[in-house]
């Protein structure tokens, strides 16, 4: 292979692997570094120079001068050192003696290609963790390759970084086919036996919050916060926001013209509802907020270290407190981190039917 085919092949397997060509270049010269110190006692005296611009690559040996030659792997006569350099030379002094390049492919050829294979596979690999690394805690979007039909686990593309989604963290409602377009969130990077690998989730609070933060700009710029989230994946989510600007409504710019943010968000989430509410430091406004969509008439403290309270409410709006199977209840408590009793505002008679 000529000099200039193989530089247009590293220029094409940069591209293919998503690869910094320096990464490659660095690879392959520490590959033919260590096939050419093999045939020099294993010693550090290599060194390997790749000019991609040049299309070159040389190879050098370092020696030292000396009078009489006893190590002819690291020493030199002066007579044969001048052949190797233009500078005036004196005895003590190292020359780099360039190796014939005929035989540094042959080396390379014959002792090289599983350290090629090596190196190129640990500088993909480290291109992937860098790239997981800036995704971490992050909103992605995911090209739905492959659903196992058994499982239907998920292996979904993300940018050149091919992952698999698993059941178990996905949304229940969640139906994927191949080719379809998600969002996911990237919970964690763990090291695996095959390199880096990323936790992938739709289940985690980290999407909601991160879905948005994409929608709202008002969350972006700072005007509004996120204090608190409580979901149950793919059913339903309690979002606590504020706002630093009194002419802001956080809850409104969450939810958007016409429902069009909040909708966008919902859509995302496969038809997860979304309950916004006002988030306060006073206990008894925010509790009675976290309630929503039911009307609250008063919260009463009843023990602020154990930070737990009673709710009243309109008797009519009771099931609507507690929610279904608890739910909006339950929701509700971990979203302001409050034990929560809801009670109706008039008890029902018990009447008694005598015979």
């Amino acid at each position: 292979m000529k000099n200039s085919e193989f530089f247009e092949a590293v220029s094409a397997m940069a591209a293919e692997k998503g690869v910094p060509e320096e990464s490659l270049y660095e690879a392959i010269s520490k590959s033919i570094i260590t096939s050419v110190k093999r045939d020099f006692g294993d010693r550090d005296i290599v060194f390997c120079e790749i000019k991609p611009e040049k299309n070159t690559i040389r190879v050098f040996v370092r020696k030292t001068i000396v009078e009489e030659v006893e190590d002819p792997i690291e020493q030199i006569t002066l007579e044969k050192a001048k052949k190797y350099s233009r500078r005036k030379l004196a005895v003590g002094d190292t020359v780099d003696v360039e190796l014939n390049t005929k035989d540094v492919s042959r080396i390379a050829a014959v002792k090289g290609k599983h350290l090629l294979r090596q190196n190129i596979g640990d500088a993909e690999q480290e291109r992937k963790r860098q790239e997981l690394q800036d995704k971490n805690r992050e909103l992605a979007t995911a090209k739905v390759v492959r659903v196992d039909p058994d499982t239907l686990d998920c292996i979904i593309e993300i940018g050149k970084i091919t992952e698999r989604l698993p059941r178990s963290e996905q949304i229940p409602t969640d139906s994927f086919r191949e080719g379809d377009l998600i969002k996911v969130y990237i919970s964690d990077i763990k090291e695996g036996t095959k390199g880096p690998k990323a936790l992938v989730t739709r289940r985690h609070d980290g999407l909601v919050k991160r879905l948005l933060e994409q929608e709202v700009p008002e969350i972006v710029d700072g005007t509004v916060e996120i204090m608190s989230i409580a979901r149950e994946a793919g059913s339903r989510s309690k979002i606590a926001v504020m706002s630093s600007d009194a002419n802001v409504d956080p809850v409104g710019a969450c939810i958007g013209q016409r429902g069009a943010r909040i909708n966008s968000i919902v859509d995302a989430l496969g038809g997860e509802k979304l309950d916004v509410v006002n988030y306060s430091d006073d206990p008894v406004k925010f509790v009675a907020a976290s309630l929503a969509p039911a009307d609250v008439i008063s919260v009463e403290i009843l023990n602020e270290d154990e930070r737990s309270c009673r709710v009243t409410v309109p008797n009519d709006q009771l099931s609507l407190a507690i929610g279904n199977k608890g739910q909006n209840a339950r929701l509700a408590a971990k979203l302001t981190k409050w034990k929560i009793d809801i009670k109706p505002e008039y008890e029902e008679p018990v009447i008694n039917f005598d015979d």
